[in-house]
């Protein structure tokens, strides 16, 4: 399985929703632009397909990070209860 943050940077509404909710599928929103994905090697092409169909490359930005499972031990989160990266109940793509 592949552990990935997915940020992004969308400058138009409509293609920023349309990218939000390809990536709904595909993982766990943790900030706005923010989501974490659990995925195996299939589910991860498939998901670099679908956002570069929606891309447009000369306004928006998405930044994909591979973790490994000594980075993942070492993330630390800051909030009011969202742990990230907890695979109970998790549907793997």
């Amino acid at each position: 399985m592949l552990q990935v943050v997915v940020a992004y940077d969308i400058t138009d509404d409509k293609r920023r929703n349309k990218i939000a909710k390809c990536l709904e599928g595909y993982g766990m929103r943790v900030n706005y632009s923010v989501f974490e994905c659990v995925l195996k090697p299939s589910g991860f092409k498939q998901l670099k397909k679908s956002l570069e169909k929606l891309l447009n490359s000369d306004e928006d930005t998405i930044r994909i990070y591979q973790l490994c499972k000594d980075c993942i031990k070492k993330v630390t989160v800051m909030s009011d209860g969202m742990d990230g990266f907890d695979f109970s109940g998790c549907l793997i793509v």
